[in-house]
């Protein structure tokens, strides 16, 4: 094995790692890096469910008080105009309008993500549309119009009743997600893309200042959205909207490479990520890795010092306000403030700063060096090896869930002699930590 360089990808999922030797020696390294913006992004914060004046007075205060921006809003459009086109429910609209005038009071703008099939639209197989009930979430609301002209018609009532309240329209939500539930059937891609033309069309003539989002994806390789470039999506959208929970932050630097290859400059709009803090009770929740509290205070903070010189990023908004069924929230199912509230409080209020440090000790254990330590979530964390001035071992990995990582390197390399460099791809090799041994 003598003169020859070592590369492994290491795993570390829910805390637990393997390995698989690579092929191929070539070295990856930092794909598309961040690039200085003139303003930091739009910062804000997801709300739930609203269903009463009260609680959209109680989100907006603290949505207020966590010094956000912009909300994002789930704004089903089965509720607002259930029985037929042009007939608005009276009741869900006050409601709406409720949230949209506490939230403009309060400096805060609005974007909506519009979604759900009303029954008299949804393109649902008739054996669904038969249990559709107005107003009530069922299965036949996740599937799209038939008719893409009325989606669209109904988002320019919106831009219409709301103008420059919105920071956003965003045109449904995870379509190209594989459970189904949120918008099903075949032929995703150039479906969406229609509904996209059409409401891109129908808002811009309502309104041309707000902006339009396209997407709202979970997928970061690519796969999905090149299926929309084919489908004719470009020049219908402002920007386009991510949901990358994983690896954050190189799920966007992957996306944006796919934008880069199809001649697309639009920005970007992370409008929802977060953790949820449900560890030791849970290991995992809403097929995420539960963190603890402090963990995901954390990651909030490292997140929004990443992404704040990033010029492609135009708004970071954290999901959840509020715990529900889950834990993702910055403030528990009580309204007590967690960890995390007071860590988004502070990047709303200065969004430029520093990602936590990497980290790195050495030692020998069993005839081989470990090397061990911390580092900022959201990429992929190189390890490198030298002998003198030789690159001997290179290792790609990833962190645990509470942001560390532990390797042993390989018995060929000895125990001495060795100098060991770890790094995040994010912020690149000028933040490495280094030790020898």
């Amino acid at each position: 094995m003598e003169g020859r360089l070592h590369r492994f990808v290491i795993g570390c999922l829910s805390g637990l790692c393997a390995s698989a030797l690579l092929a191929s020696t070539t070295h990856a390294g930092p794909l598309v890096g961040a690039h200085p913006a003139s303003a930091a992004p739009l910062g804000g914060i997801n709300v739930p469910a609203i269903e009463s004046p009260s609680e959209a007075a109680r989100e907006i205060t603290d949505a207020r008080a966590l010094h956000a921006k912009v909300v994002r809003i789930d704004l089903p459009w089965s509720s607002l105009e259930p029985v037929a086109p042009n007939q608005i429910d009276p009741a869900a609209l006050a409601s709406l309008d409720h949230l949209i005038n506490d939230a403009s009071a309060a400096g805060i703008r609005v974007i909506a993500t519009v979604d759900r099939s009303p029954c008299w639209a949804s393109s649902a197989p008739a054996t669904l549309l038969s249990r559709c009930t107005p107003a009530r979430t069922n299965d036949a609301s996740a599937w799209p119009p038939r008719v893409p002209a009325d989606y669209g018609d109904f988002v320019a009532y919106l831009a219409r009743r709301y103008g420059t309240h919105l920071a956003a329209i965003e045109v449904w939500n995870e379509p190209d997600h594989s459970n189904q539930q949120y918008f099903a059937g075949p032929e995703k891609a150039p479906r969406y893309a229609a509904i996209l033309r059409a409401a891109y069309a129908a808002i811009k003539r309502a309104d041309p200042s707000i902006a339009v989002l396209g997407g709202s994806l979970v997928g970061a390789n690519g796969v999905f959205l090149r299926a929309l470039y084919a489908a004719g999506i470009k020049g219908y959208y402002d920007g386009l909207a991510v949901h990358f929970y994983n690896l954050t932050l190189a799920s966007m630097r992957s996306f944006r490479e796919v934008q880069i290859a199809n001649g697309d400059t639009k920005p970007l709009w992370l409008d929802e990520f977060g953790w949820s803090s449900c560890y030791p009770r849970h290991l995992v929740q809403e097929e995420q890795a539960c963190v603890t509290a402090a963990v995901q205070a954390r990651n909030i903070t490292d997140i929004y010092h990443a992404l704040s010189r990033t010029g492609y990023v135009a708004a970071q908004i954290l999901f959840d306000l509020r715990d529900g069924a889950d834990q993702f929230g910055v403030l528990s199912a009580q309204g007590l403030r967690k960890p995390a509230f007071t860590a988004l409080t502070k990047v709303l209020a200065s969004p430029v700063g520093p990602q936590q440090p990497v980290t790195l000790r050495l030692s020998r254990r069993g005839g081989q060096v470990v090397a061990s330590g911390s580092g900022p979530v959201g990429d992929y964390m190189e390890l490198e090896a030298f002998r003198g001035s030789r690159l001997r071992f290179r290792a790609l990995f990833t962190l645990d869930r509470f942001d560390r990582y532990s390797l042993k390197l390989p018995r060929v390399l000895g125990t001495r002699g060795l100098r060991v460099r770890v790094y995040q791809y994010w912020a690149g090799e000028a933040r490495s930590a280094q030790r020898s041994i």
